[in-house]
């Protein structure tokens, strides 16, 4: 979902792999959050992650 100053992003995950996309302490999620969060510096946009069990 794209709006005017932020993008949603939606990952969506089987119920069974949703653990090792989070991680142990939700290391993963918080590094995808990072990469995300670099990437969008350059289009000065927010961009925020969810992660959405199928």
């Amino acid at each position: 979902m794209e709006g005017e100053k932020s993008t949603i992003l939606e990952l969506k995950v089987n119920q069974s792999d949703i653990g090792k996309i989070i991680g142990k302490r939700g290391r993963i999620a918080h590094a995808l959050r990072t990469i995300l969060f670099a990437a969008s510096m350059k289009s000065g946009k927010r961009v925020m992650l969810e992660i959405i069990d199928n």
